[in-house]
């Protein structure tokens, strides 16, 4: 019955409600052996900067995007699934913001770079310090982060190069974390003054 309720949520309320569980999860379960201090933050700042600037490069500089090897049955097509009524729901795009701000970087980064990339490794990965350079587990880690982002793959194999490098330089996540939330805000920001939707998949 509860699983029912969840999955006929109106769209309006997906979003919050996931918002909520997420920012929970976070807080419950991660929160205890995280830490948010960057030991580089202006650079982080502006690593996150250079990457925004990557993602929309070049689609800003030769609109290329919906040539075959990023518009196809494989990657998807570079078109927002939000409709348009979402886009006018103020909570929704608050949330939305907030979600690839806050929360996104978080996940990602203790997924990506906090987890992923060490456990191949070693499959006990605490005993791998954070920022262990291991060739395979770089390329690994930047090839699967470009697959997780569709008709965008050239840039996000870009970005997780650049990310995987930074996490290889700072060996500290929350510069990682940062660079990442500025890249997302920024996204956000482009999106919301441009009408540029397709960038929120």
């Amino acid at each position: 019955m509860v699983i029912e309720a969840a999955i006929h949520l109106p769209a309006h309320w997906y979003y919050p409600v996931r918002f909520l569980a997420v920012l929970l999860t976070i807080g419950l379960v991660s929160r205890p052996v995280l830490s948010f201090r960057a030991a580089f933050p202006l650079a982080s700042m502006g690593i996150g900067i250079a990457v925004f600037l990557i993602w929309i490069g070049p689609d800003v500089l030769w609109g290329y995007r919906h040539h075959w090897l990023f518009d196809n049955s494989i990657t998807g097509t570079p078109a927002s699934s939000i409709s348009p009524a979402l886009r006018r729901n103020v909570l929704f795009v608050m949330l939305r913001v907030a979600g690839s701000v806050a929360l996104v970087p978080v996940l990602e980064e203790l997924f990506w770079r906090g987890w992923l990339m060490r456990w191949l490794i070693d499959q006990d990965f605490l005993k791998v310090p954070l920022g262990t350079y291991a060739r395979n587990a770089f390329w690994i880690v930047a090839v699967l982060f470009a697959s997780e982002h569709g008709p965008y793959w050239e840039v996000g194999l870009a970005a997780g190069i650049v990310y995987n490098w930074w996490m290889v330089h700072t060996r500290n996540l929350a510069d990682c974390m940062l660079a990442h939330a500025v890249t997302n805000g920024l996204l956000s920001l482009y999106v919301l003054t441009t009408g540029q939707w397709q960038y929120w998949l």
